[in-house]
């Protein structure tokens, strides 16, 4: 068994995909069914009895510093996080990772899934029937995870946490030490690097009901959990949105960010009494599609 030393929650990234909610505010600090989400992940670790956690950010960082005093918990920046890809949020805690959970902000558990002592490595995931995009598992018999394919069918799938010992960490960082400043990293989540050395890392799959672990990408998943989003989505801009239109912002669906040529967060597309509009950051602006 490993004692767990410390957990990391990468909360760095801008989750463009959530617009417009994520360009007002952290996805992180999302209230969902009456809990911020970063806030509920804390204290479920806290319960499980992880010592120490560590919130790695970046996009709007000063809004993550509250949770400093309210937790004790220890805020780390991650200066790289809009020019590469997760693995620099890993980079930033490489000197603190042991035996920890690896974490990202914005899932919910419906029920607690860490503890205190932990017996294998492993990616946490849950099962797709039928076709899916997600990033499916191979494993053998032993449930050693052998090779992940970005799609598939009828597979378990990477959702939510995973758990590292000391020597996988260790392993891990100086691959990452190694690779960091190759021109390919930059865009590289970290699981892509692990998948790429999946030999020399061994983890296993631990598998959870499709009960447990939730992800919202889009705003129209957020309103499937959490039914309150359906009349109020706590956006300015969609109220303003709302207003302009002479609707309710129950009518407004399909929400779908788009970037510009800098792939910097623009606006985003969305749907209102069955026509289709978009929404420009920079000019405040609706227009018909």
């Amino acid at each position: 068994m490993y004692k767990v030393d410390n957990a990391v929650i990468m909360a760095a990234g801008t989750a463009s995909r959530f617009a417009p909610l994520s360009f007002e505010k952290p996805k992180a600090l999302i209230e969902v069914k009456g809990e911020v989400l970063i806030e509920r992940q804390i204290r479920q670790l806290k319960e499980a009895g992880v010592p120490e956690i560590y919130i790695v950010v970046g996009y709007m960082s000063e809004a993550f510093l509250y949770l400093e005093e309210k937790f004790g918990v220890h805020i780390v920046n991650n200066p790289d996080y809009n020019t590469r890809n997760n693995n620099a949020s890993i980079y930033a805690v490489k000197d603190i990772l042991a035996n920890s959970y690896i974490c990202s902000s914005d899932n919910y558990f419906l029920k607690n899934p860490f503890e205190a002592e932990v017996s294998d490595c492993y990616y946490a995931a849950v099962y797709a029937n039928g076709e899916t995009k997600e990033w499916c598992i191979e494993y053998d018999a032993n449930d050693i995870i052998t090779n992940v394919t970005i799609g598939g069918e009828n597979s378990w799938y990477m959702l939510g946490h995973t758990f590292w010992s000391k020597e996988f960490s260790d392993k891990f960082v100086d691959i990452l030490v190694a690779e960091y400043n190759l021109p390919k990293t930059a865009n590289l989540l970290w699981e892509s690097i692990y998948m790429e050395h999946i030999n020399e890392l061994d983890m296993k799959i631990r598998k959870y009901g499709d009960d447990i672990i939730f992800e919202f990408d889009t705003l129209d998943e957020l309103r499937d959990f959490d039914k309150s989003y359906i009349s109020d989505t706590r956006s300015q801009i969609l109220k303003a949105v709302a207003h302009e239109l002479c609707c309710n912002e129950s009518d407004i669906t399909e929400v779908t960010a788009y970037k510009d040529d800098t792939l910097e967060a623009a606006g985003f597309t969305f749907k209102a009494d069955n026509k289709k509009y978009s929404y420009s950051y920079k000019e405040k602006t609706v227009r018909r599609l």
